[in-house]
């Protein structure tokens, strides 16, 4: 009897071959310790022998953009995250570091990771903890049981935000005083140390454009908190004061582009931090940005910006004399941004009567601001040029005027005025054709019954047979074997 053996299968050997080359590949590329399994997405550093003495980097910065998980376990030489270590790890999530070494984490060690949602430092040799590198990330959970604290006011931010989270009694964290007496931190009082306050003179600012004002922040807290000012994107001249308490801003020759912009007041201490935030509302008089020729918009439309503070009126006028709106032309504000308007004057079909000179004027308690445009709807009948084609029919959604009725019923032109003589024009159009379409129909119907018609009533024949004789001809005929018979 013959044995057989079964041989190893080569496609298995190669397929680990090309797993542990692809493995190799990452580790390399990544700059992984011997310590540490890395791969494109995770970084497991768990080996106590040799262990790690820094926080890993990739070689390159682009390769850390993928990973979203680093675990780093037993690694009792790990003293310190220092800045930029941790922003290599741009898509970073989670982050572990347990049962290690770690002392000291740097005030800019996650600036750059804006994606951190989960923190676990448990059982490290944290005496003291910061709360600037954590407080810009929206973490889920942080975790920091089993560290060596030391009651002091720098981690009572620790205990603030242990009170907001639902999560406490899972965490039992302590800390240290003078006396060496374990204290929960939930229990930690510390003389002087508090949340700050920060409360503005005014949170409606309401200026003139071109005026100046200056607004006050007073400050409180344990220890007393620095102060700063966040005017993101204010265009006007400013300049502020935070050395002293009331802090102060003044804000001089302010534009009308700032109007609607928020400004804060931060407050920030060891402990937290508060924000006051105001409203800046600018006053100013209505300008008339934009204004053009009127384009077929399934309405016609003679479109506009104006803006103004407080919402400006609106009043047109045809040719100096002052339009008054109706169903046929009106008003209508398609957007509104802050004290922007964007709309058009709608013409419900215009004709040649309504081509002219449009002037739109806005007005409001600061001043006023008009512009003129030439409108052309439709040559005049008879000078050859021919008529503007109707616009194409689409929808266009369209919202009541908001600047409220700029009807004034004093020398004005009304769109009925218009259209009584379109009426008039159309009802004559109605009636020729009408005539016409009935001198038609009777043509036919007797060219019919003289073609078909073998004998009329009459006992008139119709030589439909005899070649080369038209229509007329054979009618003609007719007429004469009529007489012949009579």
């Amino acid at each position: 009897m013959v044995s057989w053996r079964r041989r190893p299968r080569p496609g298995l050997a190669r397929l680990w071959c090309l797993c542990c080359l692809v493995l190799g590949c990452w580790r390399g590329a990544l700059g992984c310790p011997a310590s540490c399994n890395c791969s494109s997405w995770r970084i497991w550093c768990t080996e106590s022998s040799p262990g790690i003495a820094s926080f890993p980097v990739p070689q390159r910065s682009a390769e850390g953009d993928n990973v979203t998980e680093i675990y780093i376990a037993n690694q009792e030489n790990l003293k310190s995250i220092n800045d930029n270590e941790v922003g290599y790890y741009v898509g970073l999530k989670n982050l572990t570091v347990v049962d290690s070494g770690l002392r000291f984490v740097s005030r800019q060690a996650f600036v750059k990771n804006v994606n951190l949602q989960y923190i676990n430092l448990s059982r490290n040799n944290l005496s003291s903890l910061s709360k600037k590198p954590f407080h810009h990330l929206g973490l889920s959970d942080l975790i920091l049981v089993d560290n060596p604290f030391k009651c002091s006011c720098e981690i009572m931010w620790i205990k603030k935000f242990q009170e907001t989270k639902s999560y406490t009694e899972t965490q039992d964290l302590y800390c240290t005083d003078e006396n060496n007496k374990r204290t929960a931190l939930l229990d930690m009082k510390v003389p002087n140390c508090d949340l700050p306050s920060a409360n503005l003179s005014n949170y409606n600012i309401t200026v003139v454009e071109g005026k100046s004002i200056t607004l006050y922040c007073d400050t409180t807290g344990g220890p007393p908190p620095n102060v700063s000012w966040v005017v993101t994107n204010l265009v006007s001249n400013h300049e502020s004061d935070t050395n002293k308490n009331p802090a102060s801003l003044t804000i001089k020759n302010v534009s009308s582009m700032d109007s609607g912009l928020s400004i804060s007041c931060v407050a920030e201490n060891i402990v937290g931090e508060y924000q006051a935030s105001a409203e800046l509302t600018v006053f100013f008089a209505p300008n008339i940005t934009f204004i053009e020729s009127p384009t077929p918009d399934h309405h016609w439309c003679i479109p506009f910006t104006v803006k103004g503070n407080p919402k400006p009126t609106l009043q047109w006028f045809y040719e100096g004399a002052v339009l008054n709106e109706s169903e046929y032309i009106c008003t209508k504000i398609h957007v509104i941004n802050q004290s922007e308007y964007h709309g058009c004057l709608q013409l419900d079909n215009p004709t040649h009567l309504n081509n002219g000179a449009y002037t739109l004027l806005a007005k409001n308690d600061y001043g006023e601001d008009e512009k003129r445009v030439d409108a052309h709807f439709m040559s005049v009948p008879g000078d050859g040029s021919g008529p503007i084609l109707d616009p194409d029919v689409y929808e266009y959604e369209t919202t009541p005027n908001d600047l409220g009725d700029a009807t004034n019923n004093s020398n004005q032109i009304t769109s009925t005025d218009v259209s009584n003589k379109e009426n008039e024009d159309s009802i004559t159009v109605y009636v020729v054709v009408g005539i016409a379409a009935l001198v038609c129909t009777g043509l036919v119907i007797t060219l019919i019954i003289l073609k078909f018609g073998r004998h009329s009533k009459f006992g008139m024949k119709v030589h439909g047979e005899v070649k080369g004789v038209g229509l007329v001809d054979q009618i003609w005929l007719s007429l004469q074997d009529c007489d012949n018979e009579g």
